[in-house]
């Protein structure tokens, strides 16, 4: 006989199925809830609600453990490539050389955007926040594509649109950082690979070769890797709810990123560069700052440290601080913010306070130090995120439109006011 848990309300009992994921995570069944109790649940922030099934993301916070459709991250992170994660997020397995070939060439002949595009972008203000740039754009491609719009096209149809979504965004990014600093367009090379591509269009310039430094790449690839999927946070979230009203995968794709903008999301590696900048202005050492943090003064946070899902180590701080011990290292950056983000680095992970509540370093924290260290503004964090996590939220829409899940309808405990009569103006 299956599991189940009992309810019991008005003297009466009702069963609830329970439902066992395959790395035996136990869930109620509450689909049939309302019908059969006239009850739904409350949770505020879903923080308990399992809203889908999913084979793409595992994680378990207890123990610090991440994997993309049964693959470690360390093991990815440390022998994959960007694009061949994409593709397991995705299509569900590594490809084959075949296979791989194949999608890279797609990377090759989908990379350029119309040239209406640059119009869009010659119209924004120097000083736009990339993020809404990035939103707005992604959103307006689905106009250069009508016919592609429909997700239940041909599965050949909807391929196409996830190729030329994951070619064009490099490309896209690399355009709003040349645009905020009012440098001409780079056009891509298909001699490069995809983050060497990137990383070219981004920081090179028409007049001269661009030198590709293999340890920025690396570092580059394991930054992506590690941002490719998350499980069901605020963004993938989104995506799947705006997703499930059958908007077309550009317009989805642009509802995750205005999710992804929020400072609590996918900004907080900025954010560990605003409290670096914080302490830089105040003229307090690192110490003093956290002794600041230990008394709770007002207005003083840590950043960057401890995570809302691993109770342990973060699994990916601990791939990424190698890359950017390699990065501060070989490129000798003279920077005081990043010598500040070292020293408050050595105190929290030997201050006893820190260490008993395990608010260890998390990938927020590193991350934030390699962009600085590569040159780039605080504006661009949330950006580079974005182009990391593209795949997992095609792989989560994808995932959605296949098992053709209902639209996303959340219930709500009304608190407002109860019925009353309308009163004339003059009488109020």
């Amino acid at each position: 006989m299956s599991e189940s848990a009992k309810l019991i309300y008005n003297n009466q009992t009702f069963e609830l199925p329970i439902i066992i994921g395959t790395e035996n995570e136990p869930a109620i069944d509450i689909r049939k809830l309302r019908d059969t109790t006239g009850l739904v649940t409350f949770d505020d922030g879903y923080k308990n609600t399992g809203a889908t099934e999913s084979q793409i993301t595992f994680i378990d916070g207890e123990k610090g453990i991440l994997h993309y459709r049964g693959y470690a991250i360390d093991e990815l992170a440390e022998k994959a490539e960007f694009l061949e994660v994409a593709y397991l997020l995705i299509y569900g397995h590594l490809p084959n050389q075949a296979e791989y070939a194949d999608w890279k060439n797609k990377m090759i002949r989908q990379s350029l955007v119309h040239e209406d595009v640059k119009k869009v972008f010659d119209a924004y203000p120097t000083g736009a926040h990339p993020m809404g740039q990035l939103m707005t754009m992604m959103s307006m491609m689905s106009s250069f594509y009508p016919n592609n719009q429909d997700p239940h096209n041909t599965e050949e149809d909807k391929n196409l649109t996830i190729a030329r979504m994951m070619a064009k965004m490099p490309n896209l990014c690399a355009m709003m950082y040349k645009k905020r600093i009012g440098h001409p367009v780079m056009y891509p090379n298909n001699n490069l690979g995809y983050i060497e591509n990137y990383l070219r269009m981004t920081f090179g310039n028409p007049c001269e070769d661009y030198q590709i430094d293999p340890v920025v790449v690396s570092a580059m690839n394991k930054l992506l890797i590690l941002h490719a999927d998350h499980e069901q946070n605020c963004s993938t979230s989104t995506v799947r709810m705006v997703g499930s009203a059958h908007t077309n995968l550009w317009a989805t794709i642009a509802s995750g990123i205005s999710a992804l903008w929020g400072p609590l999301h996918g900004g907080a590696n900025q954010e560990v560069l605003e409290m670096l900048q914080d302490i830089k202005n105040s003229g307090n050492s690192p110490k003093e700052y956290v002794e600041k943090v230990k008394n709770k003064v007002a207005g003083v946070r840590l950043m960057g440290f401890g995570h809302r899902v691993y109770k342990n180590f973060d699994p990916r701080a601990k791939i990424i601080k190698k890359a950017c011990d390699d990065i501060l290292s070989k490129l000798g950056v003279n920077d005081p913010l990043l010598e500040i983000a070292k020293e408050l680095e050595q105190i929290a992970l030997s201050d006893s306070y820190f260490v008993e509540r395990k608010l260890y370093p998390n990938v927020d924290f590193y991350s934030g130090i390699i962009y600085r260290a590569l040159g780039y503004p605080n504006e661009m964090f949330t950006v580079l995120f974005a182009l990391g996590r593209l795949p997992g939220w095609i792989a989560q829409w994808k995932e959605m439109i296949e098992s053709k899940a209902p639209i996303s309808r959340p219930r709500q405990i009304y608190t407002g006011a109860t019925p009353r009569a309308y009163v004339e103006i003059s009488k109020r």
